[in-house]
């Protein structure tokens, strides 16, 4: 576990030497191409009408060390069903979903984004331990060397307490993996803002 890897501004280059892009700006038609006139490969809708576990709304903002939004990131994230299932063909048997776990967004002009998906279930941890619900989080954006990890927790989940991953941050700092929860008309929100830097930096984890 790390805290997010620091970016800064590029030295300048000789003349006639461009400097050089990390990652981003990104290929839309391919990674989100819900703006174009083509199919969507992934999506940030990734409930299916089968699928295992109680639906649910992730939304937030990502932000800077300014409290500024971030607007020309992309976020994919990974998760198991409500019954703790990852996706793959040996989970699939007998399960009667197409569930398939992970989804793709970017974000709009404010640095928003949202998933539309089912709570996950408890997954196997180390040494035989189980890990509290959450779901794996990948924020690709400009100026990382690579993509950060992190993970989202949910409020009021009993699980939390023993959770063996969340146990190895410091107690001041895991409000920041963890989703409030609200209720919008029927549809259960919770919402999971993603700080890079600055005061209350959210908690990444290396790969």
């Amino acid at each position: 576990m790390t805290e997010a890897r620091r970016y800064g501004v590029q030295p300048e280059q000789p003349d006639g030497i461009t400097p050089s892009q990390t990652v981003g700006p990104f290929f839309a038609y391919v990674l989100t191409p819900h703006d174009y006139a083509t199919r969507a490969i992934f999506s940030n809708d990734i409930a299916t009408p089968d699928a295992v576990g109680a639906p649910i709304r992730v939304e937030g903002y990502v932000i800077d060390g300014d409290g500024e939004p971030i607007v020309d990131a992309m976020i994919e994230i990974w998760q198991a069903d409500g019954e703790g299932r990852y996706a793959s063909a040996a989970a699939r048997r007998g399960a009667n979903t197409a569930f398939e776990g992970f989804g793709r967004t970017d974000l709009d002009a404010n640095g928003f984004y949202a998933f539309r998906t089912v709570k996950p279930g408890q997954v196997p941890g180390p040494s035989a331990t189980r890990q509290a619900p959450h779901i794996n989080v990948s924020i690709f954006a400009r100026g990382l060397l690579k993509q950060l990890f992190t993970r989202i927790y949910f409020e009021g989940e009993p699980a939390n307490a023993t959770d063996p991953i969340l146990a190895l941050v410091p107690e001041d700092r895991r409000q920041t993996l963890i989703a409030a929860r609200r209720e919008r008309g029927s549809e259960t929100v919770y919402t999971f803002n993603i700080r890079l830097q600055g005061e209350d930096e959210t908690v990444f984890f290396e790969s």
